[in-house]
Formats: structure tokens, C-alpha cells, sequence
């Protein structure tokens, strides 16, 4: 693998198909595909070529646009204004756990999610998954009518089919009844359940998530943490608690008037997102995680190469007590959690930075492997699967398809149809949460109403009606049975009006719960083993940054979404170590074998730097054979190798190179500024010994020193800026899907992300510094820069990317003519060009997930990031409205709303007292290219880190 170097800094590079050949370079003027000049081109011929690239401009640049007809309400809703949004709250779930989100519906539609600032869970920012989850409710791929078999079928038929089994299993008491869901925390399917047990005392429900934690999904407080341990944990991005640590963790790591910083550990075997943010990261094989926390717990020792982590990490932990925090990842077994727990015990976290413990998660293997028992035995007559796709993602060892049709009848409710579905007696499809009623409760109690913003599109069903239909005559509506849980549970007077307050807040109440106690386990038992590290190649199993475990391998948004390391799109690959690949004499693209445990399947490999060097990450979700347009031949699947006692590692894969070779679709070379100064960092010593030094690496020409006029709006008026914070961006692309969700940016699939034609308006830079077995990571978001004096402008022939009168570069879609002129001379590589017309082959549904507030772009026409200037424009009406002004974080663009650091901050450069004027005053502000007297608006705060110097010294 090559990189160019900047600074000691790189980004990884290499040929899509792994050739030591580069396809080509920032430094060649166009990417691949494009055609270029002959190189006999005459100056004569270049006039002729010029005059009639002007002459036909206005003809073969711009595309007529669709004919739209204008309906008006033949009945008007007295809630909806015309043009103007309304907002709901309501909750999305991730593995079973609420995250409070607000929707924003426009003429009763949906258009774009955020987070709800008053739930506890979520604080106002929402996951990648929260914001793609907008596009799979309109998905044309749905499962949109009931199916019995492969024939349509309606409701009233399933009910019927449904009652000749509930009459027959009433003698034996629900016997033959079984219920298959994935893991939830909703209070009222809960209540459902337990009915329908009281109903069939006999009946048993079972539950199954190939992603399910081991964790003990205790409450972490990390705003209070000064030193954190985590032991194979992306508690910052892959955790139900994700976006509240987030925020919690970036509210320690920014500098200010105190100038104090947690400091972060992490062993990991595979780089993460939160890895990326340590301030001492090793790479360790999983499999010696618990030998590291066996050593922590003991103050034992480890393997040399681990021993001065281990060393300075827990002295770091017991100069700390009450204030740290040891966490394990849901990948771990049971034993490690355990320690762990006893760790955070004797060192007093328990009721400071842990806050409670919930109870321990349930075997879900051994769950599912009893149900199979009984499939295959006949003794199964009705078994409902409630989402989920068990004979897609069941450990390889678990014949589940063969079980499956033993079953007498098998119902299968799911979003999307699938390869569970398609061996199912019955499809019933189900509402999307913005289409139906329901509940849930966050990590950390918080209970929330899932409210319907639509009517259902299709002849989908609720869960809570599914279930209704095992319990009761006639089915409920889901509203009726979610209220009924809440009308039980608060019967007074006062209900009505607590009820519409949980509706309009997001937020019904809060379980409370006993601080929280250790796990049972011995430190002293468990100690006694000595770590034994291995040279056999170590197999990890994990959920893919974007499509999970393969429930969005349909959605088009998270499938061309970048990945935070490898930025491969479409795919995945196996993820192998730069010492595992010299050893074994591969490279990326390479498609090699993998066995394990008597499995084989193929796959092209990543060397990925960073990577504990016998391990190997295969990432789930992909190599599904029965799924939509989006999905289909995408990767290569992974769960044919995993096996119910190696569910997240296991030792013994072998590697056989096969000498075929694949070509990935990455971003990682595209828009590339080569040999420039574009990422500073520093750490808190370095700050604090020399404040402006770490920032100002370059020299900046003065405000005086140019040739351009002097602009109206540099002393008057508004002045729109954004400053984005190094130190506290975690790298979750969250703000990438926000900005394409908000402003419509397309889809253009896998063989244009090849050829350099992605459209995402902010990317997300990943960096690497120090030797690639041992990187340190940094992360840097790169929208449109708003230049005052922006060098696309200058090369536009016909003014279609201006400046406004608050000095936003803008870009005028009428007048562009597709000459790219303006792409060329930007130094900062964040505009994107319509090759093609994306939006004419929409579905019906697809193009109501279309922000009604934002342009529409056809093929040739430029397009760039504005600010999210359609906010701007509501706000400033609003302003308008009241006779004022407009307030400091009225405006939020879609990039900063979802950041859960609170990492991207907008508003008037102009207002002093505004928090954005504040910190492009601070010592770490800094301009990306700067001395090229662009005059970037938006700015950076210089990367941090709080590197124990001990430890530093150590790794020279």
C-alpha cells in the first residue's frame, strides 16, 4: 500500500484492483473516464473547439425541466400551512434500544429526521442508521401486500389461516406455539407477550439478533471520566449509547479556560471509531483482550509488546479512582465482563461514572438453538418470526432453512422481503415506524410513544397487530394497544394530558433504577490464567460500519456512504494486517480463501493499517441472495463462516491466496489536495507550553494583501461561517448522510463511485500519521469553504457560482453549463458535477423523500454544499416576521444538528458575542489553505491529544 506523505501524515493509497499501479492522481487534472486533449491539439483547433463549446452551451448543458402541475387541498387540515413543516417526536430503535428523533413532515409527508434535544439518548443527534431510515420508508423494494406463498393474499385470510391453529392449540395449552423476535425494549409488545403466555402457558418465545451485545449494558457517565480503558469497546459509535457518549466523551476533550482532557486507552484488534479517537491505541488480537484485563485487574503482567500500555494505563486508572471508566465491548464473552466489572468496583466507579445496571443480556444462541431443537423435531405448528432474517444470519452450525419447513405453518413479519420470508408459509408486511404506533425505552430507562407521521403506504402491519392477532377478536389497532399499556400503567385522572405531553416531548418517563453492583464473577478465579498470545490467524466477525448485520443492504444512502477507514462503498472485504499480507504476499484486491472450521468461502481482501497482525475482520451483512435492487450481488457473506461458539472470533482460519482480483469502488483517492498543510494537531503540553504554535503552521496574507475589490458585506449585515472541531469530530460520517438526506443529493451507485462521481456535498477525510502497524487516526469533515475570495468564481464564464449579499458562495443551477471550470480551480475539491440524470428513473415513493425546499439537479449542472441555505432563508423569514434579528443557533445546518459531539458550529461571524465568533478567536482556529488568500469561512480547530508522556516515551 503507498501514501503520499504530508507532514508525517497519510492517507492510504493503491489501485482499486490492488495493483502496485496507480489508476491516477490529484496530480493528474481529471479523474478515470474522462476524456482528455489530444496531445497534437493545435491552438487553431483549441479557438475552433472553444467557439463551439460557447456557441452550443446553452443548448447542450442544460436539461428541460419536468412539467409540474400545482393541486391544490381540496380540504384543507387547519394544522397545515402551506409550505410550512411540521414536527413530530417520536423514537427509533437501535438493537432493541430508543433513540428519541423529531421528524419534519411536509404536507403530510416525512422528509428528514433529527434527533430530539430532550431525550436523554440522544440529545439532539441521531446515528447514520436514524437518517437512512427515512429512505427505507419509501422503498419501492418493500414488502408491500400480504403474501401466502407467492401468491397476494389479503389480512382477513391470514386471520382465517391463523384460527384453525389457535383452535387447535388451545387443548394443549399453546404447545406448538412459537414466537422468534429480535431483541427489544418496548414496554408494550412486552405486555403483548406476556398475555399471550397467560393465553398459551405452553407457547415460548425466543429471541435472535446476530448482532445482539454480550455486554452488560451498564449506564456510563464519560462526562465525569478523566481516564477511560476500553478493551475491544466502539462504545462511541457501534454502542446503543453511542450518541450520548459522544457527547458525553467530547465534552472532555475540548480545550478551555480549565485546559483539562480526558485521556482515552484502547486495545482493539481492528480499527474503530473510537480507537481512532485514543490517545494510546494498540492493536491486539481479541483474543488477548481478556489476558489485558486480567493484567489490569491484577496489576499482572502481559506480553512485552503490551506491557507498557497495560503499565501506564492502570496507574493512569488508580491515580483516578471514581473518575475513569473500564469498558468492554459487546464482542467479548461473559468472563471479560466480569472483570471488568470488578475492575470499575475497585476502583470505585460504581454510582459515579457507571450509573446503573440493567439486567444481564439472555443467551440468544442457546435460545435459538432449543427452537431449532424443536423445529426439527415436528413439535413446532405455528411459529411467528417478528422482523429479523434467522436463515440469512444464524450461526453457519444452525440449520434453521432445514428446520424451517418442518414447521407446519411459519409466518414471517417483516419490512423488506428476504430469504426467511421466501421460505415462509405467510409474508406479512410491516409498517415502518413513521407508519405506525409503538413504544420503546432508551439505555438508560427512558421510555418512548413511536408515533406515526403517515398512513401506511402499502397493506403494511404493525407488529403490535400481529401479536394482537395471537391474543384477541377483532385485532386492535396499534394505537389502541400502546395506549392501553400507558392508560394501565398511570390510571388517573390526569392521564389525557400526560398522554399529549409524551407525544409532544418525546419522552413519557424514566424507569429508575438501583445504583448499580458488580457482575457475579471472581477476579481471583479467573486471574490464575496465564495469556497465551498465538501465532494462529484469528477470524473476526462484525457488524459492517453501515449495513449492520444486512437489514439496509437495500438502502442506497448507507451502501454509498464511505466507510470511516477503508472509505470502500458497495462491498466489503476482508480486513488483513500489513504484516499478514508481506507474509503472505497479497495486496488489496487480491481474492483469497478463507476456511474455518471446515467452511470456505472467497473474499477480495483490504490490507488495512492499524490491524492486529494475525487477525482478520470479515464484516457481516452482505452475499444476500434474496433482496432489492440496492442489495443485490453486493459482497460476499460472511455468516457462512461463523459458527454459534465462534460468534464474534475464533482461532484457526487459514489463508490461500486463489490469484483472481477484484476492483472496489473507494473514495480514498478522490478529491485529493496534495502537499498541502490541510490537518494540524498537537497535544495538551505542546498547547499549553505554546498556544498559537500548533495552528498557525502556515503564514497567512494579511486582509490587505489582495488584487480583488473590496466586498460590501465584510463590515455590514450577516456573515455566515462554521467552525469544525479536530478535537471533538469522532469520524461517524453522520454529518455525510444528514447533508444527503436534507438536500437531495443522489444515489449514483457502484460504477460511478468507481470512476470518481460521488455527490456527498461534506466528506470526511481520514488521515494516518506514525508507522502503519501502529497509526494514530484523524478524522477531518470537508465541505464547501465559502471562500470571500473563492477562486471558482473566477473561472466561470457565464456567473453561475457568485457571491450573495451575506457573502455565501452560492451556486446558480440556471446558469451553470457544465463547463467544470469551477471544480478545476478549486483548491479544496468539494464540488460535484451531474455526469448523469439521476432523478429521472425515481419511483413514485422514492421521490417523496424529496426536501421540497431544495433545488432538484439534472445532468450538467454543478452542485456544492450552501450552508443548507433554504434554513437560513426560513430562519431570516421568521426573523422577519417578529422584527428581529436572527438569534445566535437559530440556524443549524443539517451537518451540525446531527454531529453528536456538537463537533460542527454555525452562525453570524459578524456578532462578537456569537459562539462561532468565539472560537475563531481561540489559538487553535485555523484556515484549511489559508495562504493561498482564499479567506475559507469555514475554519478548524487544531486536532488535540492528552498523550501520557511516559507512555510516549516508551514508544520511540
Amino acid at each position: 500500500m503507498r501514501a503520499v506523505q504530508n507532514n508525517g501524515r497519510a492517507r492510504p493509497q493503491g489501485a482499486p484492483d490492488g495493483s502496485a499501479r496507480r489508476p491516477y492522481h490529484s496530480s493528474d487534472e481529471f479523474p478515470p473516464g474522462v476524456s482528455e486533449w489530444p496531445n497534437d491539439l493545435s491552438r487553431r483547433d483549441f479557438l475552433r473547439l472553444s467557439a463551439a463549446t460557447v456557441a452550443l452551451a446553452g443548448f447542450g448543458a442544460c436539461t428541460k425541466q419536468p412539467v409540474e402541475k400545482i393541486v391544490p387541498y381540496v380540504k384543507e387540515t387547519p394544522e397545515i400551512v402551506p409550505g410550512k413543516p411540521l414536527y413530530f417526536s417520536s423514537a427509533t430503535t437501535f438493537n432493541g434500544y430508543a433513540q428519541g428523533i423529531i421528524v419534519k413532515s411536509r404536507e403530510g409527508r416525512p422528509i428528514k429526521i433529527e434527533g430530539n434535544p430532550d431525550h436523554p439518548a440522544s440529545l439532539g443527534a441521531t446515528t447514520i442508521w436514524a437518517q437512512a431510515d427515512l429512505l427505507d420508508l419509501y422503498d419501492p423494494d418493500r414488502a408491500q401486500a400480504v403474501m401466502r406463498g407467492e401468491n397476494i393474499s389479503t389480512w382477513n385470510d391470514f386471520l382465517r389461516d391463523l384460527d384453525v391453529v389457535l383452535q387447535a392449540q388451545q387443548t394443549g395449552a399453546g404447545a406448538g406455539i412459537r414466537v422468534l423476535t429480535e431483541p427489544f425494549r418496548s414496554p408494550t409488545l412486552s405486555r403483548q407477550l406476556q398475555m399471550l403466555l397467560q393465553k398459551f402457558p405452553q407457547a415460548k418465545t425466543h429471541t435472535w439478533s446476530p448482532i445482539a451485545p454480550n455486554e452488560s449494558q451498564h449506564t456510563y457517565d464519560f462526562s465525569k471520566a478523566k481516564v477511560i480503558v476500553a478493551l475491544d469497546s466502539d462504545f462511541l459509535y457501534m454502542h446503543p449509547a453511542a450518541l450520548r457518549h459522544a457527547h458525553d466523551f467530547a465534552s472532555t476533550r475540548r480545550i478551555t479556560e480549565n485546559q483539562m482532557m480526558s485521556r482515552l486507552y484502547v486495545a482493539e484488534p481492528t480499527p474503530t471509531v473510537t480507537g481512532s479517537n485514543a490517545d494510546h491505541r494498540i492493536a491486539v488480537a481479541a483474543r488477548d483482550i481478556r489476558a489485558i484485563a486480567e493484567a489490569i485487574a491484577q496489576n499482572g503482567r502481559v506480553a512485552p509488546a503490551l506491557d507498557a500500555w497495560v503499565r501506564a494505563g492502570t496507574q493512569d486508572l488508580l491515580a483516578n479512582r471514581g473518575a475513569s471508566v473500564v469498558i468492554a465491548g459487546e464482542t467479548q464473552p461473559p468472563v471479560v465482563h466480569d472483570l471488568v466489572a470488578k475492575i470499575n468496583e475497585q476502583l470505585g466507579n460504581f454510582g459515579s461514572t457507571i450509573i446503573n445496571s440493567p439486567a444481564g443480556p439472555t443467551n440468544h444462541v442457546d435460545s435459538l438453538g432449543q427452537l431449532v431443537e424443536e423445529m426439527k423435531s415436528g413439535g413446532v405448528d405455528l411459529l411467528v418470526i417478528l422482523a429479523g432474517n434467522p436463515v440469512y444470519n444464524v450461526p453457519a452450525d444452525i440449520d434453521f432453512e432445514g428446520a424451517l419447513k418442518k414447521v407446519k405453518l411459519s409466518v414471517h413479519h417483516t419490512l423488506h422481503a428476504n430469504e426467511t420470508s421466501h421460505l415462509c408459509h405467510w409474508l406479512i408486511p410491516a409498517a415502518h415506524f413513521l407508519e405506525s404506533w409503538s413504544d420503546g425505552c432508551a439505555f438508560d430507562g427512558s421510555i418512548s410513544i413511536v408515533q406515526p407521521l403517515i398512513q401506511p403506504l402499502y397493506a403494511n402491519v404493525s407488529v403490535h397487530e400481529v401479536v394482537g392477532a395471537l391474543i384477541e377478536r377483532p385485532v386492535r389497532s396499534a394505537y389502541e394497544i400502546v395506549r392501553e399499556t400507558w392508560q394501565s400503567r398511570n390510571p388517573t385522572p390526569h392521564f389525557e394530558d400526560d398522554w399529549r405531553r409524551a407525544l409532544s416531548d418525546g419522552v413519557f418517563a424514566a424507569e429508575t433504577s438501583e445504583p448499580s453492583s458488580s457482575l457475579a464473577g471472581s477476579v481471583e478465579q479467573i486471574a490464575n490464567r496465564k495469556s497465551q498470545i498465538e501465532d494462529s490467524v484469528e477470524v473476526l466477525f462484525r457488524p459492517d460500519p453501515s449495513v449492520l448485520d444486512g437489514r439496509y443492504a437495500n438502502n442506497g444512502w448507507l451502501q454509498e456512504l464511505p466507510r470511516p477507514f477503508t472509505k470502500l462503498t458497495w462491498e466489503n472485504a476482508a480486513l488483513i494486517s500489513p504484516a499478514l499480507a508481506a507474509r503472505e504476499k497479497i495486496d488489496n484486491g487480491d481474492v483469497i480463501e478463507l476456511e474455518f472450521r471446515g467452511r470456505k468461502i472467497k473474499a477480495p481482501i483490504w490490507v488495512q493499517a492499524g490491524q492486529a497482525e494475525n487477525s482478520v475482520t470479515l464484516h457481516l451483512g452482505y452475499g444476500r441472495t434474496e433482496v432489492g435492487r440496492i442489495g443485490r450481488h453486493a459482497g460476499f457473506n460472511a455468516y457462512a463462516l461463523r459458527t454459534s461458539d465462534a460468534l464474534w472470533f475464533g482461532d484457526g482460519m487459514t489463508i490461500r491466496k486463489t490469484g483472481e482480483k477484484h476492483s472496489f469502488a473507494m473514495t480514498q483517492q478522490h478529491h485529493e489536495m496534495e502537499g498541502r498543510d490541510f490537518l494540524r494537531t498537537g497535544t495538551l503540553a505542546e498547547f499549553l507550553a505554546e498556544p498559537k504554535r500548533i495552528a498557525k503552521a502556515e503564514e497567512e496574507p494579511a486582509r490587505d494583501e489582495t488584487l480583488y475589490e473590496p466586498n460590501e458585506y465584510e463590515h455590514r449585515g450577516y456573515a455566515w461561517g462554521m467552525v469544525i472541531d479536530l478535537g471533538t469530530c469522532i469520524g461517524c460520517n453522520a454529518c455525510t448522510i444528514a447533508c444527503q438526506a436534507e438536500n437531495n443529493i443522489p444515489v449514483v451507485g457502484k460504477y460511478q463511485v468507481a470512476r470518481g462521481r460521488e455527490m456527498h456535498w461534506i466528506r470526511v477525510d481520514t488521515y494516518s500519521s506514525g508507522k502503519r502497524e501502529k497509526p494514530r487516526f484523524e478524522h477531518q469533515p470537508v465541505p464547501c469553504m465559502h471562500c470571500e475570495h473563492a477562486p471558482c468564481e473566477l473561472v466561470c464564464p457565464v456567473g453561475a457560482t457568485v457571491h450573495d449579499n451575506e457573502g455565501l458562495n452560492l451556486q446558480v443551477y440556471n446558469r451553470c453549463i457544465g463547463t467544470r471550470y469551477c471544480s478545476n480551480n478549486c483548491p479544496y475539491k468539494v464540488r460535484r458535477f451531474n455526469f448523469l440524470e439521476l432523478n429521472n428513473n425515481l419511483s413514485p415513493t422514492e421521490k417523496l423523500v424529496k426536501n421540497p425546499e431544495v433545488t432538484v439537479r439534472c445532468r450538467g449542472v454543478m452542485e456544492k454544499c450552501t450552508y443548507c441555505i433554504q434554513r437560513i432563508n426560513a430562519a431570516r423569514a421568521n426573523a422577519e416576521l417578529e422584527d428581529r434579528q436572527i438569534r445566535d443557533g437559530e440556524i443549524i445546518p443539517a451537518c451540525a444538528q446531527v454531529c453528536p459531539s456538537e463537533a460542527i458550529v454555525f452562525g453570524n461571524i459578524h456578532d462578537p458575542n456569537s459562539r462561532v465568533s468565539k472560537l475563531k478567536r481561540s489559538p487553535l482556529n485555523y484556515g484549511m489553505l489559508a495562504e493561498l488568500n482564499t479567506r475559507p469561512r469555514t475554519t478548524y480547530l487544531a486536532k488535540m491529544r492528552n498523550p501520557n508522556e511516559a507512555l510516549v516515551i516508551s514508544e520511540l
